[in-house]
């Protein structure tokens, strides 16, 4: 009798754990300084698996930070439908935070990489969609102090996701970073008159 065959994992399952594999290396130590041996190597592949999933690495980076953009695009599109008014700002700061902690490590690429791989489309997206957000939020009348509680907003938000384990030795339950995320990100994003007057 001969032996069983030795399960091999299915495609979208060799898929998936690539992507996986991709955005932490991505995210952690460079898109440029990330190849794609490295990424088989890590997910337990052979470079030529990821090549029939992905036939470069950037194309490997567009399957990795699509689904991210496109959710982002999806909040923003509602927040423009429904207006600008205190009420649906503050659903958009819950959906967003919401998106940050789905997607930390696609945010994470697309802010502290994003300037230096401007060439590359699927960033260009990424970057689009960021002064979208920002134009959003914040109007073309926006002053210099709207403009930082924006970047100090969103790319704390993402930085203290994706670094706070490192520097935060009683790392906080899903839930009270939910909630302490919403407050800040609300405050930060809140409109002039409802603003500390004080800096």
């Amino acid at each position: 009798m001969l032996p069983s065959p030795v399960p091999v994992a299915s495609r979208s399952s060799a898929r998936d754990e690539l992507l996986g594999v991709a955005l932490e290396q991505f995210a952690s130590v460079g898109y440029s300084g990330t190849s794609l041996s490295q990424i088989a190597d890590i997910a337990g592949y052979s470079k030529s698996t990821v090549l029939y999933h992905f036939a470069a690495k950037e194309t490997l980076l567009e399957a990795a930070l699509s689904p991210a953009i496109e959710t982002l695009t999806g909040i923003l599109n509602d927040f423009a439908r429904r207006g600008a008014t205190p009420s649906s700002q503050g659903e958009f700061v819950a959906q967003f935070v919401d998106f940050l902690l789905e997607n930390r490590l696609s945010v994470h690429m697309f802010i502290n990489q994003g300037q230096s791989l401007q060439g590359i489309p699927v960033i260009h997206r990424a970057n689009s969609l960021i002064v979208e957000l920002a134009e959003s939020l914040s109007g073309d009348m926006a002053t210099a102090v709207d403009k930082v509680r924006f970047g100090v907003a969103l790319g704390g938000a993402a930085y203290m996701l994706v670094a706070s384990e490192t520097w935060s030795r009683d790392p906080l339950p899903v839930d009270e970073i939910r909630s302490a995320l919403v407050a800040v990100v609300t405050e930060l994003l809140a409109p002039i008159h409802l603003r500390p007057t004080a800096l």
